[in-house]
């Protein structure tokens, strides 16, 4: 039992370790890299630092930045290309090693534009994610927020500008805008042209943390603007239902988007309270819609734990918006019919922090996202963000238990 913040502090801070080594990062293993994987990685460094002011966090979070950008910004060793997937040479490449865009990290190579389409074999071969670059984009950003370094906030509003670039169109069919699922590595043509359901509000949230971090920098950096209004054009025109999911991970996302959503609308950005209230009403159906399912009875090779992991960070994230609520207009009615669930992240966690449970295959298969997604559930302040600790940071709640938008700035 992980009763304490302490004790879920030094859980995450053994299992992160762990990771390092198991990942290559900090032994002679080969370099395993997986975006998605990588960027909660970097969450947790960074909140493991935050709460630590343990300076060896802090270098880890670096140097897996470094090495993610060596890896998945380059080409692989079986594809018969070289170099850097942005084309630039070496020199340019690693003052914009995110020009290009990152590749997933699949374990197969991407399908060749001769190949048939195989919905069963395309998960496992590589190309780019729109939302592991989105993640990716916040984890610079978080990076930049620690350090103050404005590289790694240059380098995320880069990707933020090519992804949008490459992955965003404007459809034949209904005139509409919608983002690509996967692109190939040099982002030149759709690999999966269907939407991520949560794409466009996960884009929308991640670019407008990006302008105000960008406002406040001192620095140039490039402006999103554009990009930021075309996604929330986008947003505005879905109903609250088409967000609705019976996806453990996805219902996670979707109560970290209305977090994240609900701190830049109290931050002043008002164009994004509509949002608010519609991801709200989508959490809490998509709750309802997912609980019948009752998975956490069943055994630990029936269930994967990186997909409700990733639910438990979405209901910590429901209580931090509720320690803000007053400072919102919202359904206190819908939050608190959300809040009835935060039970549930307990009994996610207890059960995957269990050893015996992690012996399972299904455990096993999906190890290092799995530990990664466990540790961040336990810590997930390097994720949701917050204010700057201070070596004497109070713990954060057990799990358990008038800007406009404008020319660089929203």
């Amino acid at each position: 039992m992980v009763s304490s913040f302490g004790d879920r502090l030094n859980v995450a801070r053994r299992m992160m370790e762990e990771f390092a080594r198991l990942s290559g990062l900090t032994s002679d293993r080969s370099q395993d890299r997986y975006l998605w994987t990588d960027a909660f990685a970097v969450f947790n460094f960074v909140g493991l630092y935050a709460h630590t002011r343990d300076e060896a966090f802090k270098r880890l979070a670096l140097l897996l930045v470094d090495k993610v950008h060596f890896t998945l910004g380059r080409h692989r060793g079986d594809d018969g290309r070289g170099g850097w997937i942005s084309g630039l040479s070496d020199e340019e490449a690693r003052e914009h090693p995110t020009a290009g865009g990152l590749r997933i990290g699949k374990p197969l190579p991407e399908r060749r534009p001769d190949e048939p389409y195989d919905p069963i074999l395309e998960w496992e071969r590589d190309g780019q994610y729109y939302h592991y670059l989105t993640k990716w984009m916040l984890a610079l950003c978080r990076v930049y927020q620690v350090t103050g370094d404005t590289r790694y906030l240059r380098w995320s509003v880069e990707l933020a500008e090519v992804a949008h670039r490459a992955f965003v169109y404007t459809s034949e069919i209904d005139g509409r805008r919608h983002i690509y699922w996967k692109m190939s590595v040099d982002l030149t043509r759709p690999l999966v042209p269907q939407e991520g359901q949560h794409d466009p509000l996960d884009g929308l949230a991640t670019y407008a943390e990006l302008q105000l971090a960008t406002r406040d920098a001192q620095t140039r950096l490039p402006d999103l603007s554009s990009e930021t209004h075309e996604l929330l054009e986008m947003c505005m025109e879905r109903d609250w239902s088409d967000w609705v999911t019976d996806d453990p991970l996805g219902v996670g996302e979707l109560l970290c988007i209305l977090y994240r959503l609900a701190k830049l609308t109290a931050k002043g950005l008002k164009e994004l309270s509509p949002l608010v209230d519609s991801v709200l009403e989508a959490s809490c159906i998509s709750l309802q819609a997912y609980l019948p399912k009752d998975i956490v009875h069943l055994p630990a090779n029936s269930r994967l734990a990186f997909r409700e992991l990733g639910l438990a960070i979405g209901l910590h994230a429901a209580q931090k918006l509720s320690d803000m609520s007053e400072k919102l207009s919202i359904s206190q009615e819908l939050l608190e019919r959300i809040l009835k669930h935060k039970p549930l992240a307990s009994k996610i966690i207890e059960f995957w922090l269990n050893p015996k449970n992690q012996q399972a295959k299904s455990w096993q298969k999906h190890r290092n996202i799995n530990m990664v997604m466990l540790a961040a559930s336990l810590v997930p302040d390097g994720y949701l963000g917050g204010p700057k600790p201070s070596p004497q940071h109070s713990s954060p709640e057990p799990i358990a238990g008038g800007v406009r938008w404008g020319k660089g700035y929203l």
